[in-house]
């Protein structure tokens, strides 16, 4: 992939076209490779698909780094690191190359092309499976997002979701890509351990799920024991909220986060970690 090329991931419909996204620093780098070794999600993942471009700075960095994932691949799977098929394409750039690739002002001399399926249970990430998802109703808990705008807000979210397991994260359309550099960079490495499904409509849950909840100034309180019976969590757009008619026609059960009533609203990151944490106990 021509370098001219890679600097376009930067945008939605190019990283739709190519079917890569960017990932940039020490930091996400390194959960991206914990993820390989880590994730299933990742076990088709080639020296064609994943690249990482660094600074001759970064060279012996990322040697030491994929060395070290190596030898705890190995120790965990009983093969020997010389067995071990390279899942990584290294490109050298120079310093001046790296500024034209990166979108920091000051970027740190490592950024990987990720293929966007990885991000996704290894598939379609536009498509909804009926039958994955009916095979894991019994494992995860679905948290629906309508319309989320906020980058901040979406990297924070998957940094929750990530830190108690468990959840998979459905997003409406018209929400903001999850793989927004603002987005990826927020989530700290979060967006490699998360299940994802993206395009997911409102007006479709009714045929996958029977039970749904979401938060109300009016409902019953979180901490309630019945908070937890239900199969999909409704979130709505920051102003908006999830609409009124789409509530009705599900059936969705309302819940409260009691406050202390000097403000009438919580940052929709705050009330999805709220939510999660006692989902979780």
């Amino acid at each position: 992939m021509k370098l001219s090329d890679v600097k376009k991931l930067h945008q939605k419909k190019y990283r739709t076209q190519f079917g890569f996204y960017l990932v940039e620093g020490e930091h996400l780098v390194l959960e991206l490779l914990k993820a390989i070794r880590q994730d299933v999600n990742f076990n088709t993942i080639s020296n064609e698909t994943l690249s990482i471009y660094v600074t001759n700075e970064y060279e012996v960095w990322l040697e030491h780094a994929l060395s070290q994932e190596a030898a705890l691949e190995s120790e965990q799977s009983k093969i020997s690191p010389n067995e071990r098929v390279p899942a990584v394409k290294v490109e050298r750039l120079t310093s001046i190359q790296m500024q034209q690739l990166s979108d920091t002002k000051s970027p740190q001399g490592i950024i990987a092309r990720v293929p966007l399926k990885t991000a996704s249970s290894n598939k379609d990430i536009n498509s909804v499976s009926d039958e994955s998802a009916n095979s894991q109703l019994n494992q995860q808990r679905y948290i629906y997002l309508y319309e989320v705008q906020d980058p901040g807000n979406l990297g924070t979210i998957l940094r929750t979701l990530a830190w108690f397991g468990n959840f998979k994260l459905l997003l409406s359309p018209n929400s903001v890509d999850p793989f927004n550099s603002k987005v990826v960079r927020a989530s700290m490495g979060a967006i490699f351990h998360v299940d994802m499904e993206l395009n997911v409509a409102l007006e479709d849950l009714a045929s996958r799920f029977s039970q749904f909840a979401y938060l109300d100034m009016h409902g019953d309180e979180i901490k309630s024991h019945h908070f937890g019976n239900f199969q999909c969590y409704l979130f709505g757009n920051e102003a908006r909220g999830v609409p009124t008619e789409e509530i009705a026609r599900l059936n969705a059960t309302a819940f409260t986060i009691t406050g202390s009533g000097k403000i009438d609203s919580l940052n929709l990151a705050s009330a999805v970690n709220i939510c999660t944490y006692e989902l979780s106990q």
